[in-house]
């Protein structure tokens, strides 16, 4: 092989098999994706290591991508269950499982992802560490962070969120500028708790050279994490969330350079009319790296349906710029998801997602839309099922209650607006008590 990442190849001009498939799924040429890794614009996470992968792209002028959040926690460790919702969730058409896992044999569960998983995996190597180490926080070594990056990229993952821009300078910024809900980042949480208490700073940043090094053996992704997102309406776009989102840009270029390839992790928490603003500085910052977000969730005050919140501000910063949606589920700030909202938050994210790319004029991106118009027109159920993004929900709905005309539905049977004009022209008098 005369290249060691996707980034390295479109540079030298080199077309993988990678950039290929993803050219097929997105209907444009391969050559066009090659530029576009070439760049940085677009990224393909496809770790060597990870055989059953069918790979992605992720940035502009790609459809919108969807990663889905799962893994074990200290209250739930039932490995089988997250099995399940993992299939689930690649059923449905997730491109990506990210393996949140922070109790228990964590590379069990890993390993096996990359072994049978089709779908991008992404890990956050620092919540390991903890769960690897056995030790105190404070007791971890900067060699010891770096190890664990090392045996991530060695089981296979695709991409990691590494917390490297929570530095001392933007530390400072974070403590001056008060918040309501400081740092609501499990990952940036932990680091900053860890600087706080040995004095030192940022491992992540202060050897990233290293990490890089370890990422571009594996061709790993680094996705640059957002430790100080907003956790809360009233922390949007304040002086922490932008002092790293600089510091990110200036890492970005650094992964570049060593072919490396980057996505931006993102907000978080934010009103409505802020999100188009914080997608177009975020792309002028990181110098239109791939955009990575959680939401964002455009209200703070419907636990149970954030879900909805986050679907909200996801369309409007898929179609504003964003390029990979961080799905959120029902039992966001409750509780861990059960097989039920990972199908609920999926779904949430993919209506999203679709929405945004019709907006932003994604190739092909309406055409199944045009073909379920005609097909409502026609009355056509069974057609209607093929244009569904989800049919076996819809199909149950609809014959859970079924309707005493034909064709119609309980809605408005007889007096269907469709079902009318469709009588009409086809010269039918209508009569509402009367005709078949």
């Amino acid at each position: 092989m005369d290249y060691t990442t996707q980034m390295d190849a479109a540079r030298k001009g080199i077309i993988t098999r990678e950039m290929e498939l993803v050219a097929r799924k997105e209907k444009r040429t391969a050559e066009e994706i090659r530029q576009w890794v070439a760049e940085g614009r677009a990224a393909i996470p496809c770790n060597r290591v990870h055989k059953a992968l069918d790979p992605n792209g992720i940035g502009s002028m790609l459809k919108t991508k969807i990663n889905v959040n799962l893994g074990t926690s200290r209250d739930c460790m039932d490995l089988d269950t997250e099995v399940e919702k993992v299939n689930r969730a690649v059923a449905m058409g997730a491109e990506s499982i990210m393996d949140l896992s922070s109790f228990g044999d964590t590379r069990v569960f890993r390993r096996r992802l990359t072994a049978e998983c089709p779908a991008i995996i992404g890990t956050v190597p620092i919540y390991d560490a903890v769960v690897y180490y056995h030790k105190a926080l404070k007791e971890i070594t900067t060699e010891e962070w770096l190890d664990i990056v090392r045996m991530h990229a060695e089981d296979g993952v695709d991409f990691m969120t590494i917390h490297a821009g929570i530095n001392r300078r933007a530390v400072e910024a974070f403590k001056r500028d008060k918040r309501k809900m400081n740092i609501v980042s499990r990952g940036g949480s932990l680091l900053f708790a860890w600087m706080e208490m040995t004095g030192n700073e940022n491992p992540f940043y202060e050897h990233y050279d290293e990490v890089l090094d370890i990422l571009r053996e594996y061709d790993v992704t680094i996705s640059l994490g957002d430790a100080l997102r907003p956790g809360c309406l009233n922390d949007s776009t304040d002086a922490g969330q932008i002092s790293e989102l600089i510091e990110l840009g200036a890492l970005a270029k650094r992964a570049w350079d060593k072919d490396v390839q980057v996505m931006i992790e993102g907000p978080g928490h934010m009103a409505m009319n802020e999100i188009a603003a914080n997608m177009q500085i975020e792309k002028r910052i990181c110098h239109e790296a791939p955009f990575y977000v959680l939401g964002p969730l455009v209200t703070d005050i419907f636990p149970g349906y954030d879900h909805i919140t986050a679907a909200i501000g996801g369309a409007i910063s898929a179609s504003s710029g964003a390029d990979f949606l961080c799905y959120v589920t029902p039992a966001e700030h409750l509780c861990l998801p059960n097989a039920q909202d990972v199908l609920d938050g999926l779904m949430a994210t993919k209506i999203a997602a679709h929405a945004a790319d019709i907006a932003k004029k994604v190739p092909h991106a309406r055409d199944m839309d045009d073909k379920m118009g005609q097909a409502r027109r026609k009355l056509d159920w069974d057609a209607m099922w093929k244009c569904a993004l989800d049919p076996v929900t819809g199909k149950k709905r609809y014959e859970e209650s079924p309707a005493a005309t034909e064709g119609t539905c309980t809605m408005c049977g007889k007096m269907c607006a469709v079902r009318t004009v469709n009588k009409i022209f086809e010269g039918t008098t209508i009569d509402l008590g009367m005709e078949d």
